[in-house]
């Protein structure tokens, strides 16, 4: 590799809370939902024993990072106050920790609150739907914590969102945002950022599936992707068929998200995925 390959490469480490995580080979993050409505009855899970169970389960199929979130945001999801989703993430994360000091803990939210709350608690990184949209604290404290932070695009909010799909070139705009963010990001200290295009949010099913052929195309900004496309109506919607049956669809456009550059997959099903991840590695070592 060249001295310019190697100053211009994608960004292929996160540090985890000291530890010094390589993204060479994509791995998985598993979605651990502690509400009562997210759009996958088989994510959600809200007393102690059943939180352990799918933890654990996530852990020995291969779950780098287990992503904990109390807010639904699937379109037209009701409001959730600060003070119950404080509650939610809280425990469960404590609860995770406790049992599994070496896994890693993502907290899914968009409130500043919460996220000092749940790194307070035991979470390594923060997954923000909103990109610092929806609480202007977000990136001053995700600049203090010190932590990775997951910078999704979005617009409006999870109940205004779908009525927000317009776009003059969507992809270019996406790729704008994520370099606006990026400088804002920066300038405050914050050093690790994943990418995360955020399919389904604000974007139709069709605007769906013209983001993941494009997904190469933030390669240029030389930061991790994550891909969130797991059991999504871009799928299921597409098949016609339901949520609980869309594993075998949502293991095919991991491969393509794969193979187009996402070195994260966020997903319900970890041991499907982690062998997507393997056979990917091994067509593309």
């Amino acid at each position: 590799m060249s001295i310019e390959d190697s100053l211009f490469s994608t960004k292929k480490t996160l540090n985890l809370s000291g530890n010094l995580v390589s993204l060479e080979t994509p791995q998985v993050m598993g979605i651990l939902n502690i509400t009562p409505d997210s759009f996958f009855s088989g994510s959600r899970v809200q007393i102690e024993k059943d939180i352990l169970d799918q933890a654990a389960k996530m852990v020995e199929d291969g779950a780098l990072i287990l992503d904990i979130g109390g807010y639904s945001t699937r379109p037209g999801a009701d409001e959730v106050t600060q003070e119950e989703e404080l509650r939610r993430v809280t425990d469960a994360i404590q609860t995770v920790r406790k049992q599994f000091e070496g896994v890693y803990i993502s907290v899914d939210t968009f409130r500043s609150t919460v996220a000092r709350a749940a790194v307070d608690s035991g979470a390594n990184i923060i997954n923000d739907i909103s990109g610092g949209e929806l609480d202007l604290e977000m990136f001053d404290t995700v600049a203090e914590l010190d932590v990775p932070y997951v910078l999704m695009h979005m617009k409006g909010t999870p109940q205004t969102m779908s009525q927000m799909t317009q776009y003059e070139s969507m992809v270019k705009e996406v790729a704008q945002y994520f370099s606006n963010k990026y400088r804002d990001l920066t300038s405050k200290g914050v050093k690790d950022i994943i990418l995360d295009p955020g399919f389904g949010f604000a974007k139709t099913r069709e605007q769906n599936y013209e983001l993941l052929r494009n997904l190469g195309y933030f390669k240029t900004l030389r930061l991790p992707i994550l891909a969130g496309i797991s059991r999504k109506s871009m799928i299921y919607k597409k098949l016609e068929i339901s949520p609980e049956e869309a594993l075998n669809g949502t293991t095919a456009l991991h491969m393509i998200a794969l193979m187009n550059g996402a070195s994260l997959l966020r997903v319900h099903d970890v041991k499907e995925a982690v062998e997507a991840v393997k056979l990917y590695k091994l067509t593309y070592p």
